[in-house]
């Protein structure tokens, strides 16, 4: 049984005001993985054969300036060759229905796949970056990019800087601009018709679980396999399976909440 912030005696419906309901989709790695997209950190603490300190590390990052500028065009000419998955576009269905006035599509995933199944760019919140986009850390300025970014000759079109060009992806120990937005979305889960649908992610990156406990809104969880950072009493479905099979599932489950007080 789901643990409610009332149980607690917190009394939230006298001391605070109630926010309107939404539907919150945060997802993680498990979204990409059906179409090809390798998990973040697997088990050896690797991301494609690379260390992680050694190509998404704030503080090495310049002195690996080829090696973590390397690592990224290759992720990024991969990307090019992988199509978004069912539920990418289910997602994107979801958002089109509701509405993003409604729907706030949150991704740790750095991959441009929510975009290629049909949502549009602020329709997707990425936490941790976008790999098609580069950041200069000299002026500021952001730009897209497809394909490889040449070290020889590309610089910063704002200001001509080559050495504080970087990807812009938020490394571990560096700064992580989107996350407030991302907590203002969760304070929605205090209306108890808010839905939040957690996909292919282990929470031990983003502690979803900090976010949901005890609060009185509708959680539903799908993985691949259990995780102790997302305990089960937090949420009222669980589909452990792939998100492919999974998402028509959450799809109609959204749809009987959402309308159960219409």
């Amino acid at each position: 049984m789901k643990i409610h912030k009332a149980d607690f005696g917190y009394g939230y419906k006298e001391n605070r005001r109630i926010p309107e309901k939404k539907i919150i989709i945060f997802s993680g790695a498990g979204l990409d993985a059906p179409s090809g997209i390798q998990t973040f950190r697997g088990t050896d603490g690797l991301w494609n054969g690379h260390k992680i300190e050694e190509v998404c590390d704030e503080r090495t990052w310049k002195k690996n300036f080829q090696v973590v500028h390397n690592f990224y065009n290759e992720r990024r000419i991969h990307l090019d060759t992988v199509e978004p998955n069912i539920a990418h576009k289910t997602i994107q269905r979801i958002v089109e229905k509701y509405g993003k006035d409604n729907v706030f599509n949150i991704t740790q995933n750095i991959s441009d796949l929510l975009e290629k199944a049909g949502c549009k760019e602020d329709e997707v919140l990425h936490v941790h970056g976008n790999l098609k986009k580069m950041k200069c850390e000299a002026c500021g300025h952001t730009w897209d990019i497809e394909g490889e970014f040449n070290i020889e000759t590309d610089k910063c079109p704002e200001c001509d800087s080559l050495k504080g060009v970087r990807p812009s992806v938020v490394f571990f120990y560096g700064p992580a601009p989107m996350y407030q937005y991302m907590f203002n979305a969760f304070d929605y889960t205090m209306n108890p018709d808010t839905i939040v649908c957690i996909i292919g992610t282990m929470g031990n990156v983003v502690s979803i679980k900090d976010f949901i406990m005890g609060t009185p809104c509708k959680c539903i969880l799908n993985n691949m396999e259990k995780s102790e950072d997302l305990p089960e009493e937090y949420f009222d479905k669980i589909y452990y399976e792939s998100c492919e099979t999974a998402i028509g599932k959450i799809e109609k489950d959204i749809e009987e909440l959402w309308n159960i007080n219409v």
